[in-house]
């Protein structure tokens, strides 16, 4: 399964820049992937050089990776993280996933960690954010925050909106209505999932479509007490 997402990505782990390496490796990740970047890196001295670094590396890998390198590794022999700002570790890392290919970012976009996710999710290719939205590890709060965006692309709005169980979270449902980006076509429709206050505040939305200041303004009316 693995290879196969990994083909239709058109991105193999061997061959991986050592920056997309980095990346993934930043924030946590599934004991599974440590073993899977080993596994396609047998051959690559400076990428098992930087899982037997990484003081998130399961003992099992580093071990696996000191045999390789045939150097001796002691348990619990990671090289603890440097301190930096926060600043500057976020530029850091903006920079890392400036530098991949289109390829090595989608993939990391399906399997990065929130930092990542929050980088990607302001990329210029569409296709980058709809990936994003296909990371399993993407919570509501960050759909919430991207739907409220303005450079949101309509294919993320529309993705969003099919997505159940985000659909579901009140938040996410009020972002998307509001989001001026929304289609009046997808966003009326979902109006008569909101609360009174809020279809009050709709309907004197300059921002929004005037299709869907009207729709509230009737959802308004007929929810009054007569």
């Amino acid at each position: 399964m693995e290879e196969q997402e990994q083909k239709v990505l058109g991105v193999d782990l061997s061959i991986a820049s050592r920056e997309m390496i980095e990346a993934l490796l930043a924030e946590a990740i599934e004991p599974a992937t440590y073993e899977e970047i080993l596994r396609a890196n047998t051959q690559r001295p400076e990428i098992i050089k930087i899982l037997i670094e990484n003081p998130d590396t399961p003992e099992n890998v580093r071990e696996e990776a000191g045999k390789l390198l045939q150097v001796p590794v002691k348990a619990g022999g990671a090289v603890a993280k440097t301190e930096e700002t926060q600043e500057a570790h976020a530029q850091t890392m903006l920079q890392k996933v400036q530098n991949l290919t289109v390829s090595e970012r989608r993939l990391l976009a399906m399997r990065g960690g929130r930092e990542v996710r929050s980088i990607l999710l302001k990329d210029t290719n569409k296709q980058i954010i709809l990936s994003v939205l296909d990371n399993p590890k993407i919570t509501d709060s960050e759909v919430e925050i991207f739907a409220h965006s303005r450079s949101i692309p309509d294919d993320a709005l529309r993705a969003i909106t099919k997505n159940r169980d985000w659909m579901k979270n009140y938040g996410v449902l009020l972002a998307v209505i509001t989001n001026p980006k929304t289609p009046a076509g997808i966003a009326i429709p979902l109006l008569t999932s909101l609360k009174l206050k809020d279809l009050a505040t709709i309907e004197k939305n300059k921002n929004v479509a005037e299709a869907l200041r009207t729709g509230a303004k009737k959802l308004v009316q007929s929810r009054k007490p007569h």
